[in-house]
């Protein structure tokens, strides 16, 4: 089944979906960073939410 669009919080709530504009801005939101700062996280460490939130608390 195709991900609903107009659900605007992420479809899986322990990964980032970079490709999703609407994952993207959950996120960049939710850890008040930048779309490029949290595309550093991910290319740093994947794209797992424990471990984005991990690399930006440093």
């Amino acid at each position: 089944m195709a991900d609903d669009k107009n659900l605007r919080g992420p479809q899986d709530s322990a990964r980032v979906a970079m490709g999703e504009d609407y994952e993207v801005a959950y996120w960049t939101k939710k850890f008040g960073v930048s779309r490029e700062r949290l595309q550093e996280a991910v290319d740093a460490v994947g794209n797992s939410v424990d471990a984005i939130s991990t690399y930006l608390s440093r």
